[in-house]
């Protein structure tokens, strides 16, 4: 049997060992090929690598930047054979081919390991003085790298006073590579607290890279236009000299190119006082935003995102473009969503009958999502533009009589926004609102529907009916439907108290005993003590004027505008929020944790999110910030209320005002007290408030 047991099988690995240390210069070059193709798929061929570096020394580009390639990837796990690679490297430099002379400068930056760290600064010095514009280009980005790695060694080898120095170079590529190292090490040095400018742009800096501009890369003049971005112009003639050198590139077939030089524009035209000319570079900046609606669609979303911050700051860039923001029907669902605000945005009483019948086509798709956002454009137009209201409405009212129930449910709440910007305007339609109360079942519409109700309810007859029904399901409903009922049906009573007055009573009575919120069941009580103690100021708190709301202008505050215009086209402009709030600064990943500290990391973060005043186990809720300060507790003292805060968010404004109507009604020290809301899950507010029966709001509450 042993005479016919088959041998061992070798390894893969095994057999590219041998080939790589073959005599046949193809079976070498073929053998690294099947190397880096196992690595390019994950395979781990890091046993591999003194046979692999054997094969650094040869004349076949190629098969040498194949090597180079395994060497970056096996850097890290193989530091102490790397060493071994010094000498070739070295040599590689000086080779008369400026091709092996710039892939040797680059490999050798892109090693990140610390022991060849010192070896590359002599090869990195000629490179920089090449006489090959691409081998000049290639060393001065290896410069960044370096720095990132060992910042000391460049300032002590002068590596930075000799990227100044290139920024004056006869090549533009060279000249734009050199501006993008210099910015990264500029933005490193300042991340890391120095405080000397490294990248300083003076007039005859700027001058250069206004002449590099337009013979550069895409990748150069990004990287020019965001350095003309950071430069601060000493009069107007200089910012109209840097928007008229700029302005070319707006004809670039590359996206990114024509919103680097419009975030320059925006930037300069801040300091351009000459009116004609503003107006001729904002009429300039149409066409090419046009032109990038012809993209993809994730660069025609990115566009659509930095168009809208645009819009908030100049809104007749776009004025007679509406049309080109139409949805088409294989647009994705996130560019319709963009669009749709830009139409909104862009919508004025000359083009509103356009905007509306588009709309009007878009709430009869079959994506739920969009058809619930077209309707909301057009309530959105309406609370925008006073002339076209009634032509909102009226389309409104087709897209309702359709019967479609998300259709109905999105045009309440819509319909609702509409009467509080318009009040006592529109009352006609509230029979047709009403006749489809059996087609709602979402909360939002629900509670949309009962504000209308309650807030027309002396011009409705069957109000009361209307709200009994939601009265008899009022256990069951969510919230928000629960809240809006009881107010709704307290205005019922304050407007009919003759017809109403065993609805509010039987509502009050549910809320109070059957309800498990605290938020709605302190409402009841609020509502109680006021109507039982002084009908007026019921009617001042409950019945106030409301002032009709608006559609704002921006998203964002105007600081933070200004900053975001300045960030485009980055991520910072897609998101509309300012870097340090998603790019590190404060997060930390799971490699970054120390063993054995997770018990530290964990204390304090479970101490943050733990108000101290709340005695139960219960967690903030959404709208709560844990980083607000708390009150510590203290003992409840006669003739004293010391409530404990515990804020949800904009609960609290509104329950202040019921609270300084009680206050007021209290003498001695309460009067200058000041008050807070307490409401968590257990502890109702006024439990917290009637601790002490000594206390002079007891009486007034029980």
């Amino acid at each position: 049997m042993a005479a016919f047991r088959a041998p061992p099988r070798k390894g893969e690995n095994f057999e590219l060992s041998a080939d790589l240390n073959s005599e046949y210069k193809e079976k070498r070059k073929d053998a690294i090929k099947r190397v880096i193709a196992n690595m390019t798929v994950q395979k781990d061929v890091s046993g591999l690598f003194p046979d692999v570096l054997k094969n650094m020394q040869t004349d076949d580009l190629e098969q040498k930047k194949l090597v180079y390639l395994y060497l970056m990837n096996y850097a890290k796990t193989q530091p102490e054979l790397v060493i071994l690679a010094v000498n070739t490297f070295v040599k590689d430099t000086d080779d008369p081919n400026p091709l092996v002379r710039a892939l040797a400068i680059r490999t050798m930056g892109c090693l990140r390991a610390e022991k060849i760290i010192d070896y590359l600064c002599d090869p990195l010095q000629k490179c920089l003085r090449d006489e090959n514009p691409y081998v000049r280009k290639t060393a001065a980005l290896c410069v960044a790298k370096l720095y990132d790695l060992k910042p000391e060694l460049v300032i002590e080898n002068g590596f930075l006073e000799t990227l100044q120095e290139m920024i004056a170079d006869s090549n533009p590529m060279v000249v734009a590579n050199t501006v993008a190292a210099l910015t990264d090490i500029h933005i490193a040095a300042a991340a890391a607290g120095s405080n000397t400018e490294v990248f300083v742009i003076t007039s005859a800096v700027l001058n250069k890279l206004l002449i590099a501009l337009n013979e550069c890369s895409e990748w150069g003049r990004v990287a020019i236009l965001n350095a003309l971005g950071r430069y601060e112009t000493h009069d107007d003639r200089e910012s109209e000299h840097i928007c008229e050198r700029v302005v070319p590139q707006f004809q670039h077939a590359n996206a990114s190119v024509v919103l680097s030089a419009i975030k320059v524009i925006m930037i300069h035209m801040r300091s351009v006082r000459s009116e004609t000319l503003t107006k001729q570079l904002v009429r300039k900046m149409a066409p090419p935003l046009v032109t990038l609606l012809s993209n993809p669609p994730e660069v025609q979303w990115v566009a659509l995102r930095d168009i809208n911050l645009l819009l908030q700051k100049r809104p007749d860039i776009l004025s007679n473009e509406m049309r080109v923001f139409f949805c088409k029907y294989n647009d994705p669902l996130y560019v319709k969503v963009e669009k749709l605000d830009i139409m909104v945005r862009l919508a004025g009483p000359n083009n509103v009958d356009a905007l509306l019948s588009e709309l009007k086509e878009y709430a009869s798709e079959v994506d739920v999502d969009f058809v619930r956002r077209s309707i909301k454009a057009i309530g959105q137009t309406a609370i925008k533009i006073d002339e076209a209201a009634e032509r909102c409405v009226n389309v409104l009212m087709e897209l309702i009589g359709t019967r479609v129930s998300y259709v109905v449910q999105e045009g309440v709440v819509v319909m609702k926004d509409i009467f509080r910007k318009y009040p006592s305007t529109y009352e006609g339609v509230i029979p047709t609102l009403c006749a489809n109360l059996d087609e709602l079942d979402e909360p939002e519409a629900k509670a949309s529907l009962i504000w209308i109700i309650g807030e027309y309810a002396n011009k409705i007859d069957n109000a009361d009916e209307l709200l009994g029904i939601f009265v008899d399901s009022f256990t069951e409903e969510s919230y928000p439907v629960q809240l809006q009922t009881l107010t709704a049906v307290v205005k019922l009573f304050l407007r009919k108290p003759d017809t109403s007055q065993g609805l509010v009573q039987r509502i009050l009575n549910t809320a109070t005993k059957d309800c498990d919120s605290p938020d709605v069941r302190d409402r009841a009580y609020i509502y109680w003590r006021l109507l039982s103690t002084d009908p007026g100021a019921a009617k001042a708190v409950v019945l106030a004027h409301r002032p009709p709301i608006s559609l704002p202008r921006t998203t964002v505050s105007p600081a933070l505008l200004e900053e975001l215009l300045g960030e485009i086209p980055s991520l910072a402009s897609v998101y509309h929020k300012p870097e340090e709030t998603f790019v590190g600064r404060g997060r930390i990943g799971a490699d970054a944790i120390p063993k054995g500290g997770s018990e530290k990391l964990s204390r304090p973060l479970l101490l943050a999110s733990k108000p101290r005043t709340c005695s139960t186990s219960t967690t903030l809720p959404p709208t709560m910030d844990s980083s607000q300060p708390v009150l510590p507790q203290q003992p409840y003292s006669p003739r004293r209320l010391q409530l404990r805060t515990c804020f949800r968010g904009h609960q609290a404004t509104r329950w202040t005002t019921w609270y300084r109507y009680l206050a007021i009604r209290v003498s001695g020290p309460m009067r200058h007290h000041h008050l807070h809301l307490a409401s968590h899950r257990h502890i109702s507010t006024l439990s917290v408030a009637c601790l002490s029966v000594d206390n002079p709001c007891h009486q007034l509450l029980r």
